[in-house]
Formats: C-alpha cells, sequence, structure tokens
C-alpha cells in the first residue's frame, strides 16, 4: 500500500528563492510543452510524446536566451513536460477538460522531485541541484529543515515527490510504501449521518460531534474577517481612479491579512475534521456506512448553503475513505434516496411527512420517540443496500 504524507517545510531566505526559481521554470516548462501540443495539433500531425518534447526541450536550453533554463534540475522540467503532455492525453480519452496554460499569479506553485535522488532525514529534506559546490557551508542549501521531525520515514521506496506553495508556507508531499500488516477490525460496524447542525451523529455514540462552525473561537475569526473585508473594499473604493481601481500598499498588507485570517479557519475545520475521523477510525468497527450526499444540491439552498459549505461535508467523506483503506475498514454508502430520516428503527414504518424543523421523531405506529439524527445514523448502519466505496 502507497500512503501519502505531507509535511510543511522550513526554508531560510535563500532557499525560498531557490524554491520559488525551481517553480517558475516548471510553469515555464508546463506551459511550453502545452503549447507545442496545440501547435502539433492544429497543423493535423500526430501526438507528440513526451521523450521527443524533452529532446527537443534540451536543444531550446543551449540557445543564448534560454540558458537560465541550465540553473534548475533536469528532472524538474523533465516532469513538467510529461505532465504536460499527460493532461493532454487524458482530454483526448475523455477523462478531463481542455488543458490550460499555468497563469503566473493565479497557479499553484509546485514541481517535482526524482524519487531516487532525494534524500530524507528525520529533521531535513536534500532538494536537488540547490548548489552544485561540494563545499560543506554551500552544500548546506540543498537541506531544508522540516517542521515535523521523524514524520517521513528514511528507509522505504518514495514515489512521486512534489514540492508546493499554499501562498503562505512550502509544503512537500511524498508516497511511501507502507508494508505494514492490517488487523481485522472486530467490533460492531458504524452508521454516521452527517448533517448541519452537528458533524457527525454516530450510532455507537451518544452525544454528536458538534460543529466547529458555531464556537465562540470560529465565530470571532469570522467576525474579524467580515471586518477586513469591508475595510478593503472602502480602501479600494477611496483609492479609485476613473473606472480603474489602484492597489496601494495599504490594501496589499490588508490582503495579506485577510489571507492569512481564511488560511487560519482553513486549517482549524480540517484539523477538527482530522480529529473526527481519527476518533471513529481508532474505535476499530468492522464496517462505516454513510449516505451519498447531493452536495451540489443542497448547496443550491440559499438558507443553508455557507452552512453546508462550511461544514466541507466532501472533504470530511474524503478523508473518512482513505482512513477506511489504511486500517482494513469496509465504508459503505447508501444510496441517496434511502430514508434513514423518515424510518423508524423500532417497527420499520416510514413517516412521509417529517419536516426539516421536525428534530424528534414521533413515530405515529409504535410511537417510538427519539432525536431524528441518531435514528437516521442507526438505519444507515443497519442498512442491507449499499455499494462499498473502499476497504
Amino acid at each position: 500500500m502507497i500512503k501519502s504524507i505531507k509535511v510543511m517545510l522550513v526554508p531560510n531566505n535563500k532557499q525560498k528563492t531557490k524554491l520559488f526559481q525551481y517553480a517558475n521554470t516548471a510553469r515555464f516548462a508546463y506551459n511550453w510543452g502545452l503549447a507545442r501540443e496545440n501547435e502539433n495539433h492544429k497543423l493535423g500531425n500526430k501526438f507528440l510524446s513526451d521523450n521527443d518534447l524533452r529532446k527537443e526541450f534540451t536543444q531550446l536550453k543551449k540557445t543564448e536566451g534560454y540558458r537560465w533554463l541550465n540553473d534548475v534540475s533536469n528532472n524538474v522540467t523533465k516532469q513538467a513536460i510529461k505532465d504536460a503532455c499527460d493532461s493532454y492525453k487524458k482530454f483526448f480519452k475523455g477523462y478531463s477538460q481542455y488543458p490550460r496554460f499555468k497563469s503566473k499569479r493565479k497557479s499553484k506553485p509546485s514541481f517535482y522531485q526524482d524519487n531516487c535522488k532525494i534524500k530524507l532525514t528525520n529533521t531535513h529534506i536534500k532538494v536537488e541541484g540547490f548548489s552544485s559546490s561540494k563545499k560543506k557551508n554551500k552544500q548546506k542549501l540543498n537541506w531544508i529543515r522540516l517542521a515535523e521531525s521523524g514524520r517521513i520515514p528514511t528507509d522505504v521506496k518514495y514515489s512521486n515527490p512534489r514540492i508546493s506553495f499554499d501562498g503562505m508556507n512550502w509544503w512537500i508531499s511524498i508516497g511511501i510504501e507502507d508494508n505494514s500488516v492490517i488487523q481485522e477490525p472486530s467490533n460492531n460496524g458504524v452508521g454516521i449521518d452527517l448533517g448541519v447542525k452537528d458533524l457527525a451523529i454516530c450510532s455507537d455514540r451518544d452525544n454528536p460531534y458538534k460543529n466547529i462552525n458555531k464556537t465562540s473561537k470560529i465565530k470571532k475569526i469570522e467576525k474579524k474577517r467580515r471586518r477586513l473585508q469591508r475595510q478593503i473594499s472602502r480602501k479600494y473604493i477611496m483609492n479609485k481612479e476613473g473606472s480603474s481601481y489602484k492597489k496601494t500598499s495599504n490594501i496589499i498588507k490588508s490582503e495579506k491579512e485577510l489571507f492569512k485570517l481564511n488560511h487560519k479557519l482553513t486549517n482549524m475545520r480540517h484539523s477538527y475534521q482530522l480529529e473526527v475521523v481519527n476518533d471513529i477510525i481508532n474505535r476499530k468497527p468492522k464496517f462505516i456506512t454513510i449516505e451519498d450526499l447531493n452536495i451540489g444540491g443542497m448547496m443550491k439552498n440559499k438558507h443553508l448553503s455557507k452552512a453546508i459549505q462550511q461544514q466541507a461535508l466532501y472533504e470530511f467523506t474524503r478523508i473518512l475513505g482513505y482512513k477506511c483503506t489504511w486500517n482494513g475498514i469496509e465504508l459503505r454508502q447508501v444510496d441517496r434516496w434511502y430514508p434513514s430520516s423518515k424510518l423508524c428503527h423500532e417497527c420499520g414504518s416510514v413517516k412521509r411527512d417529517l419536516k426539516l424543523s421536525d428534530r424528534t421523531y414521533i413515530c405515529d405506529v409504535c410511537g417510538n420517540v427519539i432525536n431524528r439524527d441518531f435514528q437516521a445514523s442507526l438505519n444507515l448502519r443497519d442498512a442491507t443496500e449499499y455499494k462499498i466505496v473502499s476497504l
């Protein structure tokens, strides 16, 4: 099994300059390869393989105007051209949309490192080609400190190492081979009902996992963000020249602060989801059953769209999926039309007139009184018709 690990880097100023140089060169090579494929397709010629394009790119680096490409490791540009060819192939196979050029302003800076030449210790990672000098003080430039020591094992095979920038920090994501034996879980299965009022209601737990967006800490940050957004908007209007807006240094400073707030909110929500999923997985259930939610349709409700977006239910199911695979737990998914909330868990009757505002389920047949979300989790756990998403 291949596991992906993502760890933050702590580069110094010289290393940051090199990282941006590598990312910009990778973006240039990707756009160049895509442009050559487009040009070749318009002429009616056959598809250019990445091997042919790499040979052509090697000759390009020898010309006078493109000598700067030699300052970056060859593996970075080689993989960028291969990525461009792969995106072009996927479009013609119907797997993706037509590939677009990477923008300097909008695209995410990232580049590839050769998995054979990359070196890792418990505290540092060696990036290929930052310094070609053999002097020890110059060789230090190649070694970037990791924010978490011992997170990436050093005695395994690596696959597809990528270094990327999220607007604030540099990260490395790398695949590792995990040959550890997975113990088969022996506890009972769990049904999980996801919602807006609470994040998750589990059938084996009396108390639900609360909605973190309703906590005072998140609300304070949201309030600070709204004020900052209004402040930036006023500054733009004050500095308007004719029909265009002028971006001053104060606006840039405020936008950086706004970006940090958005980044902090995203990290807090993501961290909470990981905590919830890990708590469920650590109970080692035989299977976990969830509902196939129509999140796109739910987002069309103007009264609930913001709350649903903040909950990030798709991200929760994605995390749950790969965590189940890692731990040998069967993840089941019930059809979205399954009446999990309307079905009485005691007698099996369906209450068709149940409204969203009815938070307590009262059965008209057997008189069962139960929380509707907890009953939904019980019905999902006992569902007999489902599809297996991951194991």
